[in-house]
């Protein structure tokens, strides 16, 4: 063996590194590999695969200005180049925008990436709604990547901006800072997010900061139940199979073990003190005032629909104005294509109606 490589995500981006490997010690059978080197790293890159020579990598590449194709490059040179146009000629007819990486300090002093995308048609001089988008997991990230259920260019549609944060937790950037979300999830991964927010809204004065929404599914969904809770500063909140009450929640989902690693289990008085009394979004009830959508799948078994009911009508029972939209025929995710085409409606509309999504002048 001369060399092995390595598919691994860094910095919202998946990537291809090649380890060599050269002999120990004088008289040791022993190989040790060098330092990594970057062969494959632009966009997001995945689906390895090599000519029997070795000479040759055929991949798959996204972005989130266009959906997968066929690559190609050359182990020397890791140069890459298209073998697929499959999806040239209807991309040419969007008006679609790359992602723009950028980053700050968190929580604690860390260092956190992020990306802002810019609505279609965008122009200097007006100023634009702006949806922050908050990951699933939570040990999880965004990538730079064309995706069906969590489209940018979708989001971007409706005339916003896009604040794509990858806080704690997130993959990327090291074992540390995905183990900092749990036992925390409303602490520093919180305060990444509005730290992120605040750093592009400063960066980028054409974001209009008196037009913000923010949406999110999973844990996602659960950080936009926590923010209807904590801040007033949003004008539409769109959650998606979002925990809601985590002591419910913990005794309901599949995914059992999930609870007691990340918050431990809620029998336990200590983990009860400290994580499911203090950061469950249902005991913020009475915060609540931002116009809020929620939806969920009635099949899904990770976040059992009850906590898309209970959030929604807490919402209700608090006057603010709200949806709720659940799928009988979806799980934890909208997959099916007539479905997915009418939540994407859905969450279309409900920020074109709150954000007001066109620029101002």
């Amino acid at each position: 063996m001369s060399a092995i490589y390595v598919q691994t995500t860094d910095a919202g981006r998946d990537k291809l590194y090649r380890f060599a490997f050269e002999r120990g010690t004088a008289g040791s059978s022993l190989l040790k590999p060098t330092a990594p080197k970057l062969v494959v790293g632009d966009h997001n890159n995945t689906a390895f695969t090599f000519s029997k020579d070795g000479s040759t990598i055929a991949f798959t590449r996204d972005a989130t200005e266009f959906p997968a194709e066929v690559y190609a490059a050359t182990t020397s040179s890791g140069t890459a180049h298209a073998v697929t146009h499959e999806n040239d000629a209807l991309v040419s007819q969007l008006s679609v925008n790359p992602a723009e990486d950028f980053w700050f300090t968190g929580s604690a002093g860390v260092k956190v990436q992020g990306f802002v995308v810019k609505p279609p048609n965008w122009q200097a001089g007006k100023k634009y709604p702006t949806i922050l988008l908050i990951h699933g997991g939570p040990q999880g990230a965004w990538l730079d990547q064309w995706h069906s259920r969590w489209n940018y260019q979708m989001f971007a549609a409706t005339g916003a901006a896009l604040v794509i944060i990858n806080p704690r937790g997130s993959f990327g950037y090291g074992q540390k800072f995905v183990d900092d979300v749990s036992r925390g999830w409303g602490g520093k991964v919180y305060t990444d997010l509005m730290m992120g927010l605040d750093t592009a809204l400063a960066k980028n004065p054409w974001m209009d900061k008196q037009a913000l929404g923010a949406a999110g599914g999973s844990f996602g969904g659960y950080m936009v139940n926590w923010i209807a809770g904590h801040t007033n500063r949003f004008k539409a909140l769109v959650t998606h199979a979002g925990p809601f009450n985590l002591e419910n929640m913990s005794t309901a989902t599949e995914e059992l073990w999930f609870p007691d690693w990340e918050y431990g289990p809620m029998w336990d008085p200590k983990a009860m003190a400290t994580q499911y009394r203090v950061y469950s979004p249902h005991l913020y009830v009475k915060n609540f005032k931002t116009p809020t959508l929620v939806t969920g799948g009635e099949l899904d078994y990770r976040v059992p629909y009850t906590e898309d009911l209970s959030m929604f009508t807490s919402l209700q029972r608090m006057n603010v104005p709200s949806r709720l939209v659940i799928f009988p025929d979806e799980g934890h995710w909208i997959a099916k294509p007539q479905n997915q085409k009418l939540w994407w409606g859905e969450v279309q509309g409900w920020f074109e109606k709150y954000l007001e999504g066109k620029p101002k002048a």
